[in-house]
């Protein structure tokens, strides 16, 4: 025996390798009786009406031994059948079509061997093209058995942890077939999925593209009316169709390799309607050498014996070869008929595919046979005490081990060697394009080794007659500066694109939750990326620090004028009284009230951090005291009009009332000398008040210190309040306690309604609510007291008498 592509020299060459072919017609009781025949070395004639074309044995010729070895099982059904019927006799089976991924296991399938990839690496390129092509919905139509649900498996598994989702699973019974096609049809038309998977056979998808084709021709009224509603019966329910519904024809089927070859389904007038652009795994094609010129020279009167042949002439020529016979009424062929210019499936030779595989599997017999027959050399080393084998010799279960280690390379310089059970697979990627007649052809775009693709992308004409790739998305991807956000109870490839909150980003398509910015940055207005955030304090160009300067050179100007409105009528009852002294002073300290707010406006600095708080707690310190004395000394006047009380005078002298009003003042003059050397106020940026702008703002670390400085004005203003209340009742017709009882209730107001205000005020807003609160404070003093005294002294000078005062 020569094996092919071998050119040994040793003893084996000469040994012929016979086989035996029987025809199963795809029916896995005959496969079993045919192999068993052979097994069992029982060759009985053919029965015409029972051949097996399924079963060949190698190795046997008429009364030879039992067969060695059986190729066949043209299904994985048949294949595990064989395999556990031959297993227990040592016989090696190898298939060229069965694909099921549990034929690999050796445990239950010892004997078995195959040239046809598992289907785990078909599902396995499924999954890398949704992948790929970013199909992250897609719905699938499988065949309701071992093939269809085993892809379906092995499809799911991959896509799993990959974002890709089923949006809808279609099963096909044989049995049923029109029903089930009916069903699927109406799902794909009712679906948003434009990417759809198709594992059946090809018999069942040509009745489904029936079905769309029928779909399509139901509907033919209705594709160019607009906004036309149309309803549908389903489950007691009305169900509004949409128009865009109507037609299929926008949806991407991809194909199995059990049906991506169909010569039937290419000549189909529904595919080229419905399933233009199909995109299909096959079985992997390739050049056999000589066996063209084979089957173009093949000729009737060359092979007298061989019936199919001579149909085949009498159909292709509409002649009979040879002599005729009274079965037939065709003439006579005139022996000028040859099959060198034909062209049809019988003799296209371009797309051998299961061919290959099973010329796969005679080469691995044959040398699996060559080795097993080969002698030792003559030049082995001493000792190797291996002797030649004979053809009656064959042990099926040596056959196997030398199957099992075979390794060659084929004559199109491909390497071959078992894994197993398995083979490398090797897939074309195959792509059903139109030609300009619009009928429908297959052409390559790609291949699969193992587990490495390789695709020309831009070879492959979808559906859409282009090479742009189709989108099959329950939702698109989510834009920059928003997250995804799953819909209840529906697939986590079906969501909503939430914006990120402010502060966040999302700065890719797709994210799943939005990244918060650092402390110093903040988010753009897109939400895309991060951005610094710009300082922001009270300027003296913006709206509301010209409106608050305004304010407060206003009340400067306001006091002045009341000032020079006292100086020069200084000599007049209504200044004199109540010690001027005291007013003068709390004219020039609600002045330096009005100017302290100037300070918090502008860009904080260190200086007028620590200066703005002083200013502010000693200004009002030094307004409030002079109120206090000056009440004080309304009260002891009027105390000491009373006989026996003319010696309580004396303690309210000029100098005592200077002297009370230095004490109240240094007091908080000690406690802002100790916070601001203790822990003073220092410019910083308000990074918690969310916001692209951050606040730039004297920031207390100490809120001891601003507090006593609060609550030390706020108990001498309490204190002159209760004080002025006592005295507003006095008999003086001209009495200064009603004054500074109105002027400290709004001054209390004020305050009170201050904390809550500038605790909530957010940024640069609570510096205005400090300096609206000195304002409207310092107004409700200067107005309140001096108010009234400049309408008597500039408008009712008659009234400025101290008889009028001094008047009950």
């Amino acid at each position: 025996m020569t094996s092919p592509g071998s050119r040994s020299t040793n003893r084996a060459r000469g040994v012929k390798l016979s086989y035996f072919i029987r025809d199963s017609c795809a029916f896995p009781t005959w496969a079993l009786q045919a192999a068993l025949s052979l097994v069992s070395g029982d060759t009985p004639s053919c029965n015409p009406a029972a051949g097996f074309l399924e079963a060949a044995g190698i190795g046997a010729k008429k009364r030879d031994p039992p067969i060695p070895l059986i190729i066949g099982g043209d299904s994985s059904i048949t294949a595990q059948a064989l395999s556990r019927i031959l297993g227990p006799l040592s016989v090696p089976l190898v298939s060229y079509t069965a694909s099921c991924p549990c034929l690999s296991d050796r445990r239950e399938y010892s004997n078995f061997f195959r040239t046809m990839a598992s289907d785990i690496y078909q599902a396995r390129a499924f999954v890398q093209l949704a992948l790929k092509f970013n199909w992250t919905w897609v719905g699938a139509v499988i065949a309701n058995n071992d093939y269809g649900l085993n892809l379906l498996k092995i499809f799911q598994e991959g896509i799993q942890e990959a974002g890709v989702c089923l949006a809808f699973v279609e099963t096909l019974q044989r049995e049923s077939i029109v029903s089930d096609t009916k069903r699927a049809a109406l799902t794909i038309q009712a679906s948003t999925v434009k990417v759809i998977l198709v594992f059946t056979w090809y018999t069942d998808v040509k009745e489904l593209f029936v079905q769309l084709a029928n779909i399509n021709v139901r509907n033919k009224d209705m594709w160019n009316v607009p906004n036309k509603e149309t309803y549908r019966q389903e489950k007691n329910f009305l169900v509004l169709v949409s128009c865009n519904y109507f037609k299929v024809t926008d949806r991407q089927f991809i194909a199995s390799e059990a049906w991506s070859t169909s010569s039937d389904l290419l000549k189909e007038p529904a595919s080229s309607k419905v399933a233009g652009g199909v995109f299909g795994v096959a079985i992997r094609s390739s050049f056999l050498p000589g066996f063209d010129s084979y089957i173009r020279k093949l000729n009737p009167s060359l092979r007298p014996n061989d019936k199919f042949l001579r149909e085949f002439w009498e159909n292709q020529f509409r002649c009979s070869p040879g002599k005729t016979s009274l079965s037939t009424s065709l003439p006579a062929c005139n022996g000028s008929e040859t099959l060198a210019g034909v062209h049809n499936l019988f003799t296209d030779t371009t797309q051998l595919r299961v061919t290959y595989n099973v010329y796969l599997a005679v080469y691995a017999a044959a040398h699996a046979l060559h080795t097993l027959f080969s002698c030792p050399d003559i030049n082995s080393p001493p000792g190797n005490s291996s002797t030649c084998l004979v053809p009656n010799q064959i042990s099926p279960s040596e056959l196997f081990q030398h199957l099992s280690n075979v390794k060659f390379t084929t004559p199109q310089g491909e390497l071959f060697y078992f894994q197993g059970a398995d083979t490398t697979a090797k897939y074309d990627l195959l792509n059903w394009q139109k030609t300009p007649d619009g009928q429908l052809k297959i052409a390559l775009v790609g291949r699969i080794d193992g587990f490495d693709m390789h695709l020309n992308e831009s070879a492959i004409q979808w559906h859409t007659g282009s090479s742009q790739v189709p989108v099959s998305v329950c939702s698109e991807r989510c834009p920059l500066g928003t997250r995804m956000a799953s819909r209840k109870g529906e697939p986590i490839c079906c969501f909503d694109c939430i914006p990120c909150a402010d502060g966040e980003i999302s700065n890719k398509t797709g994210a799943l939750q939005c990244d918060r910015c650092p402390t110093e940055f903040w988010s753009n207005s897109e939400r895309s990326a991060c951005i610094v955030r710009q300082l922001d304090f009270l300027a003296y160009n913006e709206t509301l620090g010209i409106t608050l300067t305004a304010v407060a050179v206003s009340g400067v100007t306001a006091t002045t004028i009341v000032f020079v409105v006292f100086i020069y009528y200084r000599q007049t009852p209504m200044v004199r009284a109540n010690n001027s002294e005291l007013s003068f002073l709390l004219l020039l300290s609600l002045k330096l009230c009005f100017l302290c707010s100037l300070v918090f406006i502008g860009r904080p600095a260190v200086w007028s951090c620590r200066f703005q708080q002083a200013a502010f707690g000693i200004s009002f310190v030094l307004s409030i005291s002079c109120l206090q004395v000056k009440t004080m000394v309304v009260l002891a006047a009027f105390r000491s009009a009373r006989p026996g009380a003319e010696a309580l005078m004396k303690w309210f002298g000029p100098a005592q009332q200077r002297g009370s009003v230095c004490v109240f003042t240094c007091v908080q003059v000690i406690i802002c000398v100790i916070w601001l050397s203790v822990s003073p106020p220092v410019p910083q940026p308000d990074f918690a008040v969310p916001g692209l702008k951050v606040t730039l703002k004297c920031a207390m670390d100490s809120v001891v210190g601003f507090s006593l400085v609060l609550g030390y004005i706020g108990l001498l203003g309490c204190t002159s309040l209760l004080l002025a209340f006592l005295a507003r009742k006095l008999p003086d017709n001209f009495n200064e306690a009603k004054l500074i009882t109105f002027s400290m209730l709004i001054f209390c107001a004020v305050w009170v309604a201050f904390v809550p205000a500038y605790v909530s005020s957010p940024g640069k807003y609570a510096v205005a609510v400090e300096i609206f609160a000195i304002l409207a404070s310092s107004y409700g003093l200067l107005f309140c007291i001096f108010a009234p005294k400049c309408f008597i002294i500039l408008l009712r000078p008659e009234k400025n008498t101290k008889k009028h005062l001094m008047a009950r």
